[in-house]
């Protein structure tokens, strides 16, 4: 090279390295100069700018999504915006009802009396009932829930109606769920969501007999067409548990035609029958019970000490009282027959009035318990309070005394006639049928007063009553003695063993009417169920009438359903 051409290029480069600091990356770093030099630190590695290619590529890409965005928006509100509105406007969210599922109820053999039934055309499971007989005013009915005309539930549960429909209404009736649903403007569908799911009613069984219910209803119904009785109940009650096995009650209703509310013609016929099929007469029907209360006032006698066991009076079929409003008359009290001297095991096998005037109220030197110890006893057992069944409407009952006489009557005075009508079961003195069964079973079990339950398996507590078991021994001797050769003698001779007792009240103005009474125990050996039957007023004069129901349905039982009495 020429020295002039080398002197060039020596000028240029120092013109160069005058014009600009040496950046760190025009240096090149030698690693074996740099102590502790680490690759893996990218130490002695130089850093390179991003490619402009790749720079443009990004934007490219942000442009294009931007773009796309940008496109949808611009359908969705310029091109299709007004259509889109109106179908906002016109779709809706809405919260709706999963309806949950009522508990099935069954008997204590579990048979279904109350199922549920799904219906394509209903949101909800109907409500399907036996039609086995007798049950009705257990079981009771419902309404189902009601929506108005744009579908909206204003009564979004099922409301049990009488029975145990509605007084275990909370166990059965379960929690109903809710879902989200978007409806359009036509009311269709487009879809749907579950929030909460229903939770199903819990299902009962019941202490009720089905097969016994019916038989005992069918039996009461056939007598009382016969011989003309405008009603009648039948109860069956285990004396050692409290379980209530039957508790019919005549005439009754349809539980599915009163849920189904279709049939109007049945529906209005419930309603204007002048016998009161919605009646319970077990638990709501008040009755005078007669000749039934002798072995209640029987244990008053016996425990006050106005009479032993072997104490004799004499019916002579009627006591003469001196009036003391009138000098010189007497008040005549009769018996309905002369039946010589009795003790207290035959004055309740035979139905002596006379023997329970002169206990009750007292005759000459022979005291009685008066109408305060009528009244002790009759509470004793039960009368005058309700039982606390399960089920509305129950009644209390009346025990006439003298305050009761006085707030009813306008002359209030109590008199010794009043005592005599009050010991035998007539006068003001109303029980239920329920109320007397109760009374019986704790005569049956020794003493204890058990509280009734309708729940199978259930063992109620009760109280033990202030009786000796020696006096309750005596009454059931006597009740055993009626049935034997006395005014329960109807159902001897079956295979079952029984005490009992029978009693029959005069009804109207002229005791054109009467009411049919028995009641008892059995197998009086060891009895295990206590009964009563009632049949509600027939003309008078009709004999047959609650016995013969009992003669009819325990042959039956005798022969269907020995476990009853044999106890197996």
């Amino acid at each position: 090279m020429s020295g002039r051409r080398r002197n060039s290029l020596l000028k240029r480069f120092f013109r160069s390295v005058g014009s600009h600091e040496i950046a760190p990356e025009e240096i090149f770093l030698d690693a074996s100069n740099l102590p502790d030099f680490d690759a893996s630190q990218f130490e002695g590695r130089l850093d390179k700018p991003i490619h402009k290619s790749t720079v443009s590529l990004v934007a490219v890409a942000f442009f294009v999504i931007a773009a796309v965005f940008l496109g949808r928006a611009y359908f969705l509100q310029v091109v299709n915006g007004e259509v889109f509105a109106a179908q906002s406007a016109r779709n809706h969210l809405a919260n709706s009802l999963i309806f949950s599922e009522r508990g099935v109820i069954f008997d204590r053999n579990g048979t279904p009396l109350v199922w549920n039934e799904v219906k394509e055309s209903e949101s909800f499971a109907e409500r399907r009932y036996t039609d086995t007989r007798g049950v009705a005013h257990i079981l009771g009915y419902v309404k189902y829930p009601q929506r108005d005309s744009s579908g909206f539930y204003w009564r979004d549960t099922f409301e049990g109606l009488d029975g145990i429909e509605a007084n275990l209404n909370s166990t059965l009736a379960g929690e109903n769920g809710t879902k989200i649903v978007e409806i359009d403007a036509k009311g269709e569908i487009l879809s749907e969501s579950v929030v909460r799911l229903p939770v199903d009613g819990k299902s009962v069984t019941l202490s009720i007999d089905a097969e016994l219910s019916e038989k005992l209803y069918e039996r009461i119904v056939k007598r009382a067409r016969e011989a003309g009785f405008q009603g009648g109940v039948g109860v069956i009650m285990d004396v050692e548990t409290g379980e209530l096995i039957t508790l019919v009650s005549y005439p009754d209703f349809d539980p599915q035609v009163l849920t189904d509310g279709e049939d109007r013609k049945t529906i209005a016929s419930y309603n204007t029958d002048s016998r009161g099929p919605f009646l319970n007469r077990a638990i709501s029907g008040l009755y005078t019970p007669g000749s039934t209360v002798k072995p209640f006032m029987a244990v008053g006698a016996l425990e006050e000490g106005v009479i032993t066991p072997e104490k004799q009076i004499l019916s002579t079929g009627q006591l003469e009282v001196p009036n003391p409003y009138a000098q010189g008359t007497v008040s005549v009290f009769k018996d309905w027959k002369a039946h010589g001297w009795v003790d207290v095991r035959r004055a309740i096998a035979v139905s002596s009035n006379v023997y329970f005037y002169e206990v009750g109220g007292g005759f000459k030197d022979q005291k009685g318990i008066g109408i305060a110890g009528i009244e002790k006893y009759a509470r004793l057992f039960g009368f005058g309070e309700k039982t606390g069944i399960p089920l509305s409407g129950e009644e209390a009952g009346t025990i006439p005394n003298p305050e009761w006489k006085r707030k009813n009557f306008e002359d209030g005075e109590w008199r010794l006639g009043d005592t005599y009508n009050t010991v035998i079961g007539q006068y003001g003195f109303q029980v239920t049928p329920l109320q007397l069964t109760r009374g019986i079973a704790a005569i049956a079990n020794g003493g204890r007063l058990l509280d009734p339950t309708l729940i199978a398996h259930a063992t109620s507590s009760g109280m033990t009553l202030n009786a000796s078991p020696e006096t309750l021994r005596v009454v059931r001797e006597g009740m055993r003695l009626s049935v034997a050769e006395g005014s329960a003698i109807a159902i001897h001779g079956l295979p079952i063993s029984f005490g009992g007792k029978t009693g029959t009240a005069q009804l109207g103005a002229q005791n054109e009417f009467l009411n049919s009474w028995i009641t008892g125990f059995f197998p009086y050996e060891k009895p295990r169920y206590a009964f009563s039957i009632i049949m509600e007023r027939a003309p008078a004069g009709t004999t047959a009438g609650a016995p013969l129901v009992a003669l009819e349905f325990f042959q039956w039982l005798s022969e269907a359903h020995p476990e009853y009495w044999k106890g197996d």
